[in-house]
């Protein structure tokens, strides 16, 4: 069984050390206002309704924070506490509720495994596209890249360049052109080329959601026409910076294409890292990847206890082996 980025091959303590880094906007957020509620007080309920409002402006969502603050308050309330113990209980908490989301992308079961890239432009998807080829390159799978975005040329060059730093093969056409057809296409050539995935890059304009939803309903169309069963994932490739509109976001392509899983870029950039817990609250969904800077390895496997600690600022992270 090949998995995604099997957790036992991480060097552990530098890939905590960049989660960490890359989530410090959100963690600082959270744990300068955790330190500024818990200066010698009592978990009472006006301490609490201040940690739910921090929470929240954190991008936790409203329901995550209040289930949140909900299980600390059940064996520490009315008892004096410090800002440490309230993260660590916050970190175990954010845990439980991350871990169902704790799955790896796994591609065998298939020849070729398809899956169908989606998401809406500037989330960081053909990049993203480009590091996931080039990672399952290195772990011995035979790659093709279906450039479908055929309304962005600069896409297309940039799957290109990917292309040939995995080498793997790109199969693309003039701007403008079908993209189901360029699929159709693709499909037949990692048949006949013994390809053993295939990732299908698709257009993520919003400019015209139902055309972008029609285009996306043809091209899952044309790849059933050709394997039934597949696509074998589809991966929505989210941007954190949008926070809480990230639900927005999952909910227009729920209704066309069946989301296996989720990929969150751009965790780096932003103080809203606590969308995930909210998403993983409300969703059912596995977060196949999470991307914490530009480099190739800083898009990497989602760990929730590593995630949870991290987003509430606990220092000992890169002490665990």
């Amino acid at each position: 069984m090949i998995a995604f980025w099997k957790k036992k091959d991480q060097p552990e303590k530098g890939i905590l050390k960049k989660l960490s880094e890359g989530l410090s906007r959100s963690s600082n957020k959270i744990s300068s206002g955790i330190t500024d509620i818990f200066v010698k007080k009592k978990l009472d309920a006006e301490t609490l309704a201040e940690l739910e409002e921090l929470l929240i402006a954190a991008d936790l969502g409203p329901a995550a924070a209040a289930k949140l603050v909900a299980e600390i308050s059940k064996s520490r309330f009315g008892k004096e506490v410090s800002a440490e113990e309230v993260r660590g209980a916050l970190a175990d908490e954010i845990e439980k509720i991350l871990r169902p989301a704790e799955k790896s992308l796994v591609t065998d079961g298939a020849k070729p495994f398809v899956i169908l890239m989606v998401g809406v432009n500037g989330t960081g998807k053909t990049t993203t596209i480009g590091k996931l080829a080039y990672q399952f390159r290195q772990s011995g799978k035979q790659v093709m890249i279906a450039a479908g975005d055929t309304f962005r040329a600069a896409a297309v060059e940039q799957l290109k360049v990917w292309g040939e730093r995995a080498e793997c093969p790109v199969i693309s056409k003039e701007e403008g052109a079908d993209a189901a057809a360029l699929v159709y296409e693709s499909i037949d050539k990692a048949i006949a080329d013994n390809s053993d995935i295939l990732m299908i890059d698709t257009a993520g304009r919003l400019q015209n959601k139902a055309n972008l939803m029609s285009e996306l309903e043809k091209i899952i169309r044309v790849i059933k026409k050709k394997i039934p069963d597949a696509p074998h994932a589809a991966v929505l490739v989210l941007e954190a910076t949008v926070g809480q509109n990230a639900h927005s976001q999952v909910d227009l392509f729920k209704k066309v294409v069946g989301i296996t899983g989720l990929i969150v870029t751009k965790l780096d950039g932003t103080a809203k890292g606590g969308v995930l817990v909210s998403l993983a609250e409300r969703l059912a969904l596995p977060v196949y990847a999470i991307g914490i800077g530009e480099g190739l390895e800083d898009l990497r496997s989602f760990v929730a206890q590593d995630y949870a600690r991290s987003l509430v600022g606990l220092q000992d992270i890169d002490d665990r082996t």
